[in-house]
């Protein structure tokens, strides 16, 4: 494990206030933005990691059975998480979004890009209620930077979110039906976990 953690991790640290910037998309679909919001990063990072039962899973291309570029692991709905920064901000995500989400966070989605060559593909999350509601998928990323990609579903010009450590991106209205995401590969990168908060059945 190579990445470089801050050298001045708080762990008696609170969350900051949530207070995002939104950037509005097209087609109904927005983004919020909060730099450096999970408090003790390191500390998270070190838990996700060690924590974590992480899994490799396999899956058809083509005419192949190929290994999904990332290890994987989902907390179900009343299921402990593995830090308590994690279960504060599921709760402090619920509580901010619940007046234009109307539910709160309950699952969370683990996803561990060992380096570079980790990546997700570009896709939109529609199984389940994503596919005809608006929701809402709150990220939030630990370890070295990458970039999330967002671009108009059928095509058009993309956009890019760089998620450093501890930051948080919240994607809502449509964006799950009407955009798509991706995290690249690129030449160099140390560790990365996202963690991704969603409402029930939002997969």
């Amino acid at each position: 494990m190579d990445f470089q953690s801050s050298l001045f991790a708080d762990e008696a640290a609170a969350a900051p206030a949530l207070a995002p910037e939104r950037r509005v998309l097209s087609r109904g679909a927005w983004v919020d933005v909060q730099r450096n919001w999970l408090p003790d990063p390191d500390a998270a990072f070190t838990a996700l990691v060690e924590r974590v039962p992480w899994r490799a899973e396999r899956r058809e291309m083509y005419d192949a059975v190929v290994d999904v570029p990332r290890l994987v692991h989902t907390y179900l709905a009343g299921d402990p998480l593995p830090h308590a920064a994690l279960d504060r901000a599921r709760a402090d995500l619920s509580a901010h979004y619940l007046p234009e989400l109307g539910e709160p966070f309950v699952t969370a989605g683990c996803c561990y890009y060992r380096d570079g060559r980790d990546s997700v593909a570009w896709h939109g999350d529609t199984i389940g209620r994503g596919r005809a509601e608006d929701t809402m998928v709150a990220i939030v990323s630990v370890g070295d930077p990458r970039r999330l990609l967002l671009r108009p579903r059928g095509g058009g010009p993309s956009i890019a979110l760089t998620m450093g450590h501890g930051d948080l991106v919240v994607m809502g209205g449509t964006c799950q039906r009407s955009w798509e995401h991706a995290v690249p590969k690129v030449a160099h990168s140390g560790p990365r976990i996202s963690v991704q908060f969603r409402p029930l059945n939002v997969f």
